[in-house]
């Protein structure tokens, strides 16, 4: 009889394509004779993966303004998926966890009470802001789930290094590729039609949630250096501001004449849209400040874009300089002005890390690859 597993996630696809992240796992490990069910929201839509079962108990959490409302509909919708999931002879519950707050403990406590085991999938390992009210809870958790797991060493090195009376097993993850839900544009006038982008330029991409921890203020002041070297080149902003004034990076742009080089789109960015900002870009840059794991990057290079990335850990984790992507030294503008030259210089190069990047994420990221190791994690618990 094959295992039950229950992945219990009310994110979904609310604000982002986390959704992507939870059917890949889902399915992998459904290939790897695993019986899974996806617990999510009502906005999260069902892509219909054979094997994978799908059930929507959070219903309307992000709907209202009330706090307490949307409490009541969250515990509601975790009462209905772990009971669900308990009688229908689930043995692990599978959480991603973005912080820790009173909604994850209720999860944990009732979780346990049910018999079920719990494992954590931890995205943001530390919290970027300088205080975590929740830190104590936060350890109180750790400390008896069953599994913990990180994207990659470094995630898991700050884990150990910040939470250091925490025994908890800790697993390394990866993050898979994106590939298996895109839908690649090959007809790349008519995107930049649709997005008002233009035809005869080269497009640098800045995309996603715009956060202070993702540099977007080192990629503008860099901008003025690289077009003087290169005036045909647009950097398109698609993204909307997330605790934080775009005012900051207005003000760069008007005090360095780059009006004519940005074309911004501060604002969500449907699904539908996505595939045309990809397919209209030549570079895609994330030049962050602080990252654990960028399912950006995982996107960008599952839309076989060429990438440039700081050089942070979790980033040269899978960017290898000058073959699978470029790298520039973190929280440098002059670094990042003068790689972008160095790249925009020779065009024919780009092509060939493109290619490589595109290659890499389709061999070592694959979901079903990623599923053996997530299935071993399983078994250490059962």
């Amino acid at each position: 009889m094959k295992e039950k597993v229950a992945i219990i996630d009310s994110l979904g696809a609310h604000g982002s394509s986390h959704h992507f992240y939870l059917f890949g796992q889902a399915d992998g490990l459904s290939k790897c004779n695993l019986d899974v069910s996806i617990y999510t929201n009502n906005v999260t839509p069902n892509l219909n993966y054979e094997n994978v079962k799908f059930f929507q108990f959070y219903i309307n959490i992000f709907k209202s303004k009330l706090k307490i409302v949307s409490g009541v509909r969250y515990i509601l919708g975790s009462v209905f998926s772990l009971f669900h999931a308990r009688f229908s002879g689930v043995k692990i519950c599978h959480y991603h966890l973005f912080h820790v707050n009173i909604l994850v403990f209720f999860d944990f406590i009732l979780t346990k009470l049910l018999g079920m085991k719990v494992v954590y999938t931890i995205h943001d390992v530390v919290s970027f802001k300088n205080s975590n009210p929740n830190e104590k809870l936060a350890k109180w958790i750790y400390k008896r789930v069953d599994k913990l797991l990180t994207h990659n060493d470094f995630s898991m090195r700050v884990f150990k290094e910040h939470y250091t009376s925490i025994g908890t097993e800790i697993d390394v993850i990866p993050h898979g590729n994106y590939i298996p839900f895109l839908n690649i544009q090959t007809d790349i006038i008519t995107s930049k039609i649709l997005l008002g982008i233009p035809q005869d330029k080269k497009i640098l991409l800045f995309f996603g949630i715009i956060k202070k921890v993702k540099g977007l203020e080192l990629l503008l002041n860099s901008l003025k250096v690289v077009v003087e070297n290169n005036p045909d080149v647009i950097l398109v902003i698609a993204g909307r501001v997330w605790e934080n004034n775009f005012s900051v990076y207005q003000k760069i742009i008007d005090e360095n004449n780059l009006a004519d080089h940005c074309i911004i789109h501060n604002k969500f960015i449907p699904n539908e849209d996505v595939d045309h900002y990809y397919a209209s870009s030549d570079l895609i840059v994330l030049p962050y400040k602080q990252i654990y794991q960028s399912g950006v990057l995982m996107m960008s290079m599952s839309y076989e874009k060429a990438v440039l990335v700081s050089n942070l850990p979790p980033f040269i984790d899978v960017v290898q300089d000058m073959e699978t992507g470029f790298v520039f030294e973190s929280e440098n503008p002059t670094s990042l002005a003068n790689k972008l030259n160095l790249i925009l210089l020779d065009m024919n190069n780009l092509e060939r890390v493109r290619i490589n990047g595109s290659n890499l994420m389709k061999k070592k990221y694959d979901w079903s690859a990623i599923a053996l190791l997530t299935k071993k994690s399983y078994q250490s618990i059962l």
